[in-house]
């Protein structure tokens, strides 16, 4: 296991014990980690006290079937902050949980799918009690898919800590 692997492993360990300590619940809308931050929050003993559900939207399309209006897509573009709070908002919705989160983003190579795709540009949201936070951030170059997604995670979690 890589340091950077640990590392995020122990921030969602906490993040999830914080979240069944304060009777908190959790949801997501993952498209460029595919799932990988619900899966993390899952690592820990009594998730399913607090992950109340997920989706993985990878696709416009499926995003759309979620309730993520397409004129925000079509405006803004898939890969922004608007969609990732719009993102973000549809899973709360979805779920009634209390935080949700939305991520979008290109990893390491081009969306032939999207043409406003920049490889490394990560767009996420965070909606909560105090409203809803839109970030973005630049990922550099990993080794692997996988590395692309831990680190996007981890940057999220750092957010999730600030807000439970």
């Amino acid at each position: 296991m890589t340091d950077l692997e640990k590392n995020v492993r122990e921030k969602f360990r906490y993040i999830t014990n914080t979240l069944i300590k304060e009777q908190l619940t959790i949801t997501t809308m993952e498209s460029c980690t595919s799932g990988l931050v619900a899966s993390l929050l899952t690592d820990t003993e009594g998730a399913s006290a607090v992950l109340k559900g997920a989706f993985i939207t990878y696709s416009n399309e499926a995003k759309i079937k979620q309730n993520v209006p397409a004129d925000v897509i079509e405006r803004f573009g898939v890969y922004s902050k608007e969609t990732a709070r719009e993102m973000a908002l549809a899973a709360k919705r979805a779920y009634g949980a209390d935080i949700a989160i939305g991520v979008t983003g290109t990893m390491g190579n081009v969306d032939p799918a999207n043409n406003d795709s920049t490889p490394g540009e990560v767009f996420f949201a965070i909606a909560h009690k105090e409203g809803t936070e839109s970030f973005h951030i630049s990922v550099p170059v990993q080794d692997s898919r996988y590395e692309y997604k831990l680190f996007v995670a981890g940057a999220i979690a750092e957010e999730i800590t600030r807000v439970i």
